[in-house]
C-alpha cells in the first residue's frame, strides 16, 4: 500500500496518508492509457469541417468546349476535381468522431494514471483546501508555499468555487473535482494536487 506525505496548505508536513493499492499501487498500463487519450480527444472534436463536391459547387453547367479538335483533354464540365474552383473528390462532410470505451478500460486507464503519478512522486495530498473567499494571490501563495511551479491540477472532492475562481486564472493551474477526474487532464499535468477529501472519494468509486 503505498504511502505519501500529507500537506496543509502552508506546505508543512502534517503526516502521512495511505492510498489503496488498487487504485493508486496498479502496474501502469501505456497501452490502456493511450486508448483513454485518444477516445477522450476524439470525443471533444466538433466534426463540423465540409467541403463541396462537383454537385455542390456553382458553375459548370454546359460543356467548356467541343469534344474533339482542340488538341487539349476531353472535358465535360468546368467543375470537375481537376479544375481549378471545381469540386473536391472525396470531400470531408459533418460528422461525429466520438465513441465509448469499455468502462472497465476507462476506469483502469485512470487507475494506470493515477498510479504513473504516485510512482514518479507527483501527487500531493493536501488534509484540506479551504479558500474563504476566491482570490488568484492567495491561492498562488499556497502553490508556492507546496514548491509547485508547474503545471498542476487542483482535486476537490466537490465542486468548490472559491478553488475554481482562485486558480483558474493561474497559468497552467487548472481545479476541478472528484467526478470530473479524467485520463487527459491527470496526464496533461506535472502534478496532481489533491485534497484527502477527493482521495476518499475517488477510491471509493474505482477501488
Amino acid at each position: 500500500m503505498p504511502k505519501v506525505a500529507l500537506y496543509n496548505v502552508k506546505g508543512e508536513e502534517v503526516g502521512e496518508i495511505d492510498l489503496k493499492d488498487e487504485v493508486f499501487g496498479i502496474e501502469v498500463n501505456e497501452a490502456v492509457l493511450h486508448d483513454a487519450v485518444v477516445n477522450q480527444l476524439a470525443n471533444k472534436r466538433m466534426g463540423t469541417h465540409s467541403a463541396k463536391t462537383r454537385s455542390e459547387v456553382s458553375g459548370g453547367g454546359r460543356k467548356p468546349y467541343r469534344q474533339k479538335g482542340t488538341g487539349r483533354a476531353r472535358a465535360g464540365t468546368t467543375r470537375s476535381p481537376l479544375w481549378r474552383k471545381g469540386g473536391i473528390a472525396f470531400p470531408p462532410k459533418p460528422r461525429s468522431y466520438s465513441y465509448t470505451l469499455p468502462k472497465k478500460v476507462k476506469r483502469l486507464a485512470l487507475k494506470s494514471a493515477l498510479s504513473s503519478k504516485v510512482q514518479n512522486g507527483n501527487i500531493i495530498v493536501l488534509d484540506g483546501l479551504a479558500v474563504v473567499e476566491p482570490k488568484t494571490r492567495d491561492f498562488a501563495g499556497i502553490l508556492g508555499n507546496l514548491k509547485v511551479d508547474t503545471k498542476a491540477l487542483v482535486v476537490t472532492a466537490d465542486v468548490d468555487n472559491n478553488v475554481v475562481k482562485s486558480a483558474r486564472n493561474i497559468p497552467g493551474v487548472t481545479p476541478t473535482h472528484a467526478g470530473s477526474l479524467n485520463v487527459y487532464d491527470v496526464l496533461a499535468h506535472d502534478k496532481l494536487i489533491m485534497t484527502r477529501d477527493a482521495v476518499s472519494r475517488v477510491e471509493e468509486v474505482l477501488a
